[in-house]
């Protein structure tokens, strides 16, 4: 299993428009086979940060969730809403 965490700060102004995107890649991503997790949270104190909690069964899923057209459509809707890059970090069950 391999867990990522990517960190994503939106513009204010599209906080709403981020969130409804994310969901929808997020429920689409469950689906897939090599996803065990993929959940989107919001920072309670700055709602214009995100963390997408993404949990795959092999290290070749996240590739394979990459060339999905949702994960494509979703990385193009939310490209000019975010405020700086979004960042990642990989962990593995200790």
């Amino acid at each position: 299993m391999l867990w990522v965490h990517v960190m994503i700060h939106v513009n204010e102004a599209d906080v709403d428009a981020f969130r409804q995107a994310s969901l929808e890649n997020a429920r689409q991503s469950r689906e897939e086979p090599g996803i065990a997790q993929f959940d989107l949270v919001q920072q309670r104190d700055d709602p214009t940060r995100f963390v997408l909690i993404e949990v795959y069964r092999d290290a070749e899923a996240p590739l394979r969730h990459k060339e999905t057209v949702h994960y494509q459509k979703w990385r193009d809707t939310v490209a000019p809403m975010m405020a700086s890059p979004r960042t990642s970090i990989s962990y593995q069950l200790c």
